[in-house]
């Protein structure tokens, strides 16, 4: 099979979909490899690198994608690459399109099969080409919102780890999966007096147990959210529901009760977000005030540490890689129900039961 990635062109975002150890692994199974020239620079990988590696190198994104059988992305395509899409291309990346309504209907009408790493399942209901991701998300959140916490960049002032002699920070956290968890690690590291929300009453139990009880736990309803948004300095949205829209935990109504210059840190924007009050932002222009408090949006927070994340990102991504090129999708997907749980789009039809929902499209399971 021929395989491909291009140099990734959303705002800011520097991940590459290939690593020169992923191109070896590719080419060692028999498979052909291109790359665009310079599309692994932002994560520190040089042409030379992935050449030494078997890669052909490529002057330009057109090139690849028309060229190759297996797109290898990281992030969605965005609109001025709609254009390349074709009919029995793979595209494999994250896709998110519970929120993509233009990007899934360019890929239905281009008949792309479109396997997206956020809804790929390991044997036990696990996401494993997600949680890379989620866990640097998690992490990286808190970091984020410290940084906004500066009077200078919209924020009360506070430092976040606080000092002897004055009240703690607090740290409210929505979610209590694998970003919520990663961002609890941080903010308890940090000294802050943290909060995780969930739904889940035995997940709120591991929680407890996993910090020693130096976390609250809180179950998960509208006055429990509101009242601990209330008091606190630093919010992250951390809830995922698989290829779904992102619920709205925060209220519009909310905001006014919040603390002026608070925080919001959405993780959840990929999906829609958390906050009926948030939009997408880019590292360019991370972030925006509404009612006074803070809204940190970027939807691609992993981007900012490229180098972590590419290499993180790759170890998950490409077992499931090898798999599509080795067999072909068809049988690949009739081999592995988990891989079959990644396929959104084929031959035109929306195959992902959670984004059909979301976009108010019809939906057609693919049956191997």
């Amino acid at each position: 099979m021929k395989v491909g990635t291009v140099k990734e062109i959303k705002n800011h975002e520097y991940r590459v979909g290939l690593t020169p150890a992923g191109v070896h692994a590719f080419v060692a199974a028999g498979h052909e490899v291109r790359v665009e020239t310079g599309a692994g620079a932002g994560s520190g990988f040089e042409d030379a690198e992935c050449a030494a590696a078997g890669a052909q190198i490529v002057q330009t994104a057109k090139e690849v994608w028309g060229s190759v059988d297996l797109m290898v992305k990281v992030k969605e395509p965005i609109e001025s690459e709609y254009g390349l899409f074709r009919e029995g291309l793979i595209l494999y990346t994250y896709l998110h399109l519970a929120s993509e309504k233009n990007l899934t209907q360019a890929l239905l009408d281009a008949k792309v099969k479109a396997v997206a790493f956020e809804t790929i399942t390991d044997k036990n209901g696990g996401l494993p080409c997600l949680t890379p991701m989620s866990i640097i998300a998690g992490r990286l959140s808190v970091i984020e919102g410290a940084k906004y916490c500066e009077r200078s960049l919209g924020g009360q002032g506070i430092l976040l780890p606080g000092v002897p002699g004055v009240e703690k920070s607090e740290i409210v956290i929505l979610g209590g999966g694998i970003v919520g968890t990663n961002a609890a690690k941080i903010a308890s590291g940090l000294g802050a007096h943290v909060t995780v929300v969930d739904i889940s009453a035995q997940r709120l139990a591991y929680l407890d147990d996993l910090f020693d009880m130096k976390v609250t736990t809180l179950f998960s309803t509208p006055t429990n959210i509101h009242n601990a948004l209330k008091n606190a300095d630093v919010v992250i949205g951390a809830v995922l529901i698989p290829g779904s829209a992102a619920p709205k935990l925060i209220k519009r109504e909310y905001l006014k009760d919040m603390k002026p210059g608070a925080v919001i840190v959405d993780v959840a924007i990929d999906q829609g977000g958390s906050a009926e009050s948030s939009h997408p932002t880019t590292h360019a222009e991370p972030t925006y005030i509404e009612e006074g408090v803070v809204h940190y949006c970027v939807t691609n927070m992993p981007g900012a540490v490229a180098r972590t994340s590419t290499i993180s990102l790759a170890n998950a991504t490409l077992p499931y890689g090898l798999e599509i090129a080795d067999h072909g999708l068809e049988a690949a997907l009739a081999k592995d129900a988990g891989l079959l749980n990644g396929l959104n789009c084929y031959d035109g039809n929306v195959t992902f039961k959670g984004v059909a929902e979301a976009l108010d499209l019809p939906f057609k399971p693919y049956t191997p």
